[in-house]
């Protein structure tokens, strides 16, 4: 398997619901370094996994879409915990959306997987792995 990692940064503001976020329920700033791979079992006509340019290019414009909001105001995200893991699969998901509409190319559709890593820290960071079918 082949892969393929494009990075950007994201920062936020949330707050989370339920005694397991402790002082986290209370309004409170994100910082995330943000991991996009994007895997295939097989390298396209010109020997690559995707281009890297247009990967870094739509890593962007999705983290933009997020980059300096209260996810807390923001209408897809009512009444849900914005978790790091959550945040991820986010990610993935409308990567997987420009993905499918051809935004990475012609040559990218032969992507199996993309995996989103979101740190937190030096020491914390969560991940969604998602797998395409008939990409």
């Amino acid at each position: 398997m082949f892969s393929v990692t494009v990075r950007d940064h994201l920062m936020v503001a949330h707050s989370f619901r339920g005694e397991v976020f402790g002082p986290a329920q209370r309004l409170h700033g994100a910082t995330f370094l943000v991991d996009a791979t994007f895997r295939r079992p097989e390298l396209d006509a010109d020997n690559i996994v995707v281009d890297i340019g247009r990967a870094t290019q739509e890593l962007g414009a999705v983290v933009a879409a997020l980059n300096y909001r209260n996810l807390d105001d923001e209408p897809d995200f009512a009444g849900v915990n914005t978790s790091t893991e959550y945040l991820a699969k986010v990610i993935a998901d409308r990567l997987a959306a420009r993905l499918a509409e051809g935004a990475l190319g012609e040559g990218a559709r032969g992507i199996t997987g993309i995996s989103v890593t979101l740190h937190e820290s030096h020491v914390a960071w969560a991940s969604y792995d998602l797998v395409l079918r008939g990409s």
